[in-house]
């Protein structure tokens, strides 16, 4: 259950604190920038969407994502989380007491025109990359669908859309158990976190860099990732090579090939995690229990 202690919004702004700071292959941690946004801008930006998130239940989905991500533009100039958003504000909405899984089918489906027109204003704020535009309810008109009928609509291309659709499916069925499972076995918390981030990304391609490289780029990164997983990691020393050319793959070519869809998903099992008590605070203090990664791999 959600502890009485944290709020929606402050659950939300931990879950993106612990998704930036670790270690991902291809993503900015606290090791590793990109040219257009730093380490520090993500974590401005989970500071910013705390208060907007815990509105959520009380003001609307669609009103509480455009109020984090006006928040967010506040403090940073590019879009470094509306992925993010997206994702845990639905989550947020959840009354406490109720159940993670039921409560995101109802609060997404209970979502209306208005929810879908905050959503669109959101999103042409943030500017995402390789956004493109599409034949029906285009995010550069106005929406005639609610929010949810929205992202059904997107799902097929998106994978944070798909989330709306399939209840949460691959965040709560497939990166949620990874990560308890890794912890479970005595990893840190760190290497837990990682190994859900590779779980979600051999599962399915990202459709970030599906949009801005191509079908068979997204394709490429699964298969990598699957090939991290099956040598063994993170337990295997061979792994490591796998996961360092995973990590140099991904970052090549100025990072265009950075998976940002499946971190954003990470985040929202994180939230998921913090709620229900697989990941507990408070934290111990100090580096026990978060990592025993290297910047080039699981050590």
């Amino acid at each position: 259950m959600m502890s009485d202690r944290l709020s929606p919004g402050q659950i939300a702004q931990i879950a993106c604190l612990f998704e930036v700071t670790a270690q991902k292959p291809g993503n900015i941690h606290r090791y590793r920038d990109f040219q257009d946004s730093h380490f520090v801008d993500y974590l401005l930006s989970a500071t910013a969407i705390a208060g907007p998130l815990d509105r959520a239940g009380e003001i609307g989905v669609g009103a509480a994502i455009l109020q984090a991500v006006e928040a967010t533009r506040r403090v940073v100039a590019t879009n470094t989380n509306l992925g993010m958003i997206l994702l845990l504000a639905p989550l947020a909405a959840v009354p406490e007491g109720m159940h993670l899984a039921e409560g995101v089918v109802s609060v997404v489906r209970g979502t209306t025109v208005e929810d879908a027109r905050f959503v669109y204003q959101a999103i042409r704020l943030a500017r995402p990359a390789g956004l493109g535009t599409v034949a029906e309810q285009d995010v550069a008109g106005e929406p005639t669908s609610t929010l949810y009928e929205a992202m059904r609509l997107a799902g097929e291309r998106d994978l944070i859309a798909r989330q709306y659709v399939n209840g949460y499916a691959d965040v709560l069925n497939n990166a949620l158990p990874a990560l308890g499972r890794l912890l479970d076995e005595g990893q840190s918390l760190e290497t837990a976190i990682i190994g859900a981030f590779l779980t979600l990304l051999a599962s399915h391609p990202d459709t970030l860099i599906e949009r801005k490289k191509g079908r068979e780029q997204a394709l490429e990164a699964l298969r990598r990732a699957q090939r991290v997983l099956a040598s063994g990691w993170p337990a295997q020393p061979e792994s490591a090579r796998h996961y360092a050319e995973l990590d140099a793959w991904l970052r090549a070519e100025g990072n265009g090939r950075n998976p940002g869809a499946t971190a954003d998903l990470v985040a929202a099992a994180l939230f998921a995690a913090l709620r229900d008590g697989t990941i507990t605070l408070p934290r111990p203090g100090g580096p026990a229990g978060w990592s025993e990664v290297r910047t080039t791999g699981r050590a």
